[in-house]
């Protein structure tokens, strides 16, 4: 089965891979210092793929298994990385939609929604937003962005959101 890499954008082809090795292709078009600005790599298995330094910005991960992926450094703003598994992987220097990271996010597995934290934004589910927007937003606010489930989580979360971002923030590095 052939996996084509695209331009999010155009629709056209970037590369042609094999399933199996779409990792080294997407490594080696790092290695070589190609943007993948607008490719759709959705849905890909790059867990483990060494991306330090990559230029992603406005790639669309969705999906995507960068599960102890090295991103080191990697420029990762506007990227679309909804439902991606960025567990393990190493986010060090990476610049987050315009965040850079000095380091590792704090991750929250097994709530209904995963959630990522960093200095400056926080991800619950597919929600991305600054963490000053998190702890300004009304009920109305959470009730939009997935109905009555969305605001019961927020309101049994949040305090203990605000708390593990409190101390991850007042961590060594931070």
């Amino acid at each position: 089965m052939k996996i084509q890499i695209k331009n999010f954008i155009t629709g056209s082809v970037i590369f042609e891979c094999d399933k199996d090795s779409i990792k080294l292709a997407v490594e080696f078009a790092v290695s070589q210092k190609a943007y993948l600005s607008g490719a759709d790599l959705s849905g890909a298995d790059l867990s483990g793929a060494y991306l330090s330094g990559a230029y992603l910005s406005g790639d669309y991960l969705s999906g995507a298994d960068l599960r102890g992926a090295n991103l080191s450094g990697a420029y990762l703003s506007e990227d679309n990385l909804t439902g991606a598994d960025l567990r393990g992987a190493n986010l060090t220097g990476a610049y987050l939609s315009g965040e850079k990271l000095d380091k590792q996010p704090l991750f929250v597995l097994g709530l209904k929604w995963d959630v990522m934290i960093t200095k400056q934004q926080m991800k619950i589910g597919c929600e991305f937003h600054k963490v000053e927007d998190w702890w300004k937003f009304d009920n109305k606010h959470i009730l939009g962005m997935a109905s009555k489930e969305a605001l019961v989580f927020w309101k049994e979360n949040k305090p203990i959101l605000k708390k593990l971002w409190d101390n991850h923030c007042k961590e060594k590095g931070s």
